[in-house]
């Protein structure tokens, strides 16, 4: 074979895949190649097709599983490639897919009672999924036609939160000297800024609807990264990052976790919210909340109760100026030992009421 790997000159090829199910698992595909096959389907059937390999780039290594999967290709793709074995066309290697606009949809073929298919190749005839419109093949993302926008624009746009409520804490007003009132207000989701420019937009979708963009359009670069269920996040041109989780979100760190927020933190749950530390219960790991200089900590319940409780240690309450308490009910207080209340300075105690104090004695000095 004189001429096999190009030794004298490669024998070219074009052609579209008709079936991907490699038995071997190596990437393979088969094609039906532009004036080396027929495209009647009952001349030359696609199993008879040789197998055809992609060809990698070089920055994929390839071996053992390392690089990139060689799986892009669908049924229906346009291919250009050369033949290894030259004019004998049984080796064919694919170098590339070629992008178009399709004159048509694919027709599905009949199959026949001898298994072979009566109709047309070169074209997905089988399941007649590829292609999907007859429009370019370039994805609608990254030519952003208005008349034909991209499902996710559409999806996205209905999924947005707004009015998301935030912690709106009353003044609470003790005494004379009110709490400052933190007014939350609500807050929307922003919307995307998605307003790609061809050829700014470099965009890759999976066939089952995962989508990862890279947008150098001028102003409104971005970075957007989607799974087909709706989960994933879009950095927009100055830096800001919206992250979306359609369901369950698990965050492990098997080490220590840093986080630094430099602005201010809206933290809304709809629904409990569960804070356990130190699950296995080893010494030195606290839980400390320290809020600095002119800021106040504020807890405030708007129906239901506020339970501190220390099972197998002390409560410790120290106020560096006042202790204001106003309770709008009763107030019990029950100690099981000993009560030792210490003034230093005056103690005015009002009773409108009834004034009674009960015990087996009762020293007054």
């Amino acid at each position: 074979m004189s001429n096999f790997m190009g030794r004298d000159g490669f024998q070219w090829f074009v052609g579209v895949v008709e079936d991907r199910q490699d038995p071997k698992f190596l990437g393979r595909v088969k094609v039906r190649c532009l004036g080396y096959h027929p495209d009647d389907l009952t001349k030359l059937p696609t199993a008879d097709l040789p197998w055809a390999h992609p060809m990698n780039p070089i920055t994929s290594a390839t071996v053992s599983g390392v690089g990139t999967t060689p799986l892009g290709s669908v049924e229906g793709t346009w291919v250009v490639g050369f033949f290894q074995d030259g004019a004998e066309a049984q080796m064919p290697i694919i170098i590339g897919t070629l992008p178009g606009v399709p004159s048509g949809l694919p027709e599905k073929a009949e199959k026949g009672d001898d298994g072979i298919y009566n109709g047309k190749g070169f074209q997905d005839y089988i399941n007649a999924n590829y292609p999907k419109y007859a429009e370019t093949d370039i994805n609608r993302l990254a030519v952003n036609d208005t008349d034909n926008p991209h499902s996710t624009l559409t999806i996205r746009k209905a999924d947005r939160d707004l009015a998301v409520g935030v912690a709106n804490v009353d003044a609470t007003d003790i005494v004379d000297d009110v709490l400052e009132a933190d007014d939350g207000g609500n807050w929307d989701e922003p919307e995307t800024t998605y307003n790609a420019v061809y050829p700014k937009n470099h965009v890759m979708e999976t066939e089952g609807g995962h989508i990862r963009e890279f947008d150098d359009t001028p102003g409104v670069m971005r970075i957007h990264e989607r799974h087909a269920s709706g989960s994933g996040y879009e950095i927009d041109n100055d830096g800001t990052k919206i992250t979306r989780v359609k369901k369950d979100n698990y965050t492990l760190v098997s080490a220590d976790d840093y986080v630094h927020i430099q602005g201010q933190e809206r933290h809304t749950t709809d629904g409990g919210l569960r804070v356990k530390v130190n699950n296995k219960a080893e010494t030195g790991n606290h839980y400390n909340i320290e809020v600095g200089a002119k800021a106040n900590c504020t807890v405030e319940v708007v129906s239901g109760d506020i339970n501190l409780v220390s099972q197998q240690g002390d409560v410790n309450i120290k106020a560096g100026k006042n202790f204001n308490l106003d309770v709008a009910g009763n107030m019990n207080v029950r100690v099981q030992q000993d009560a030792i209340e210490e003034v230093t300075g005056k103690k005015d105690e009002l009773v409108v009421g009834n004034n009674k104090k009960t015990g087996k004695r009762i020293d007054l000095n």
